[in-house]
């Protein structure tokens, strides 16, 4: 996803988060049922102007109430395609000023990585509901600080993991754990895509890594919510030409086999030279194929049992991944529902990102603590 830079750096970043750790939490915001809570955007790059905000217009309980940008011409151009008045316009500097505009009951971050949880804090600490990108943060230490932050405020914390909305997905979840083709036995998942240069997921700095930190974490969480389990073990092994010049910082290619409690492994492919976009679930009586599994529209689900093989396509959804994601979290401000993707879900997959980086470092398996 590409996100709005705008004038943020590492340092104010990281200056920004270490006062946010030690401000005192602001007083809960009451939501009133029956009314749409509005979303502050942060950050007004591709992936949140051409799939986030076109899809408010699906959402029952939703509404764009703020946008917050480095760049003046985005402020201007969207504020009035989305009728967003100049006082509900923010840029970086003055973003802390949203605690003041009850019009705004939750943000939206889609940051570079590495401001993640920066403006998660602030945002709790602004008594604002937070919506986080994944991945969540660049560290395991960072998820807890935003956990940690959200929890003190009483303000809810959510990832947006927009599979998890998504029919063709929650179908294949309902299926693998039910033992629709058999006990799972294996997955395969593969996510990659050709990256182009000159851009801000090729700067560690701001993305914290490479593939792994993008399209790879459809492949992890994929595993993880098919199995319903944490892993416990990983084996990795990175490609990467350091002589392209797009991977001067960040990694191409990691492979990495994962290990579940039940038995089951999940062999898995994260990169950013080829293209694919595929899971498997292999069960003792057949497999569930989806591929493509995790793009933004056309899913396609196949089902090998009893010998035969025939596509299965789920009942239509009346909102799509999106508008399901964003409704989400605003139900669940509105009655006090529970979030499937809350914080933790993002620090799970964290945990098992950094072992990742550490098995293909060290060359060895690497066991995944709890």
């Amino acid at each position: 996803m590409m996100t709005d830079r705008g004038s943020i750096s590492r340092r104010s970043a990281m200056a920004g988060m270490g006062l946010g750790l030690a401000a005192a939490a602001m007083p809960a915001m009451a939501a009133t049922p029956g009314r749409k809570i509005g979303y502050a955007i942060v950050g007004l790059g591709s992936y949140a102007t051409r799939q986030i905000m076109p899809n408010f217009a699906s959402c029952e309980h939703s509404r764009i109430a703020a946008l917050v940008s480095g760049t003046p011409e985005k402020l201007e151009r969207y504020g009035a395609e989305y009728g967003v008045p100049k006082t509900h316009r923010y840029d970086y500097k003055s973003f802390d000023r949203i605690r003041d505009n009850p019009d705004i009951d939750a943000v939206y971050i889609i940051l570079p990585n590495s401001m993640h949880a920066e403006y998660t804090i602030r945002a709790a600490q602004a008594g604002k509901h937070v919506m986080c990108e994944k991945p969540m943060a660049v560290s395991v230490a960072e998820c807890e600080a935003m956990i940690a932050a959200c929890r003190k405020a009483g303000r809810k914390l959510m990832i947006g993991y927009r599979s998890r909305f998504e029919p063709h997905n929650r179908l294949a979840i309902d299926l693998a754990r039910s033992g629709f083709v058999g006990p799972t036995r294996v997955i395969t998942a593969e996510h990659g895509f050709p990256i182009r240069p000159d851009q801000w997921r090729l700067d560690r700095p701001l993305s914290g890594g490479g593939s792994l930190m993008d399209i790879g974490i459809y492949s992890l969480n994929a595993t993880r919510y098919l199995t319903g389990e944490e892993p416990v073990e990983v084996m990795a092994m990175e490609s990467t030409d350091r002589s392209d010049p797009r991977f001067k910082t960040v990694e191409d290619r990691i492979d990495f086999l994962l290990r579940f409690p039940s038995g089951v492994t999940a062999t898995c492919v994260s990169s950013y030279s080829s293209a694919h976009n595929q899971y498997r679930v292999i069960g003792t009586e057949g497999w569930i194929d989806m591929e493509p599994g995790t793009p933004y529209e056309g899913h396609r689900m196949r089902i090998r049992k009893d010998g035969q093989v025939a596509d299965r396509a789920p009942p239509p959804m009346a909102k799509n991944q999106f508008a399901g994601q964003l409704d989400h979290l605003a139900e669940a401000v509105l009655t006090g529902s529970p979030i499937i993707v809350p914080g933790e879900e993002g620090l799970a997959d964290l945990r098992v990102i950094e072992a990742i980086y550490r098995s293909a470092r060290e060359g060895r398996a690497v066991k995944i603590a709890a």
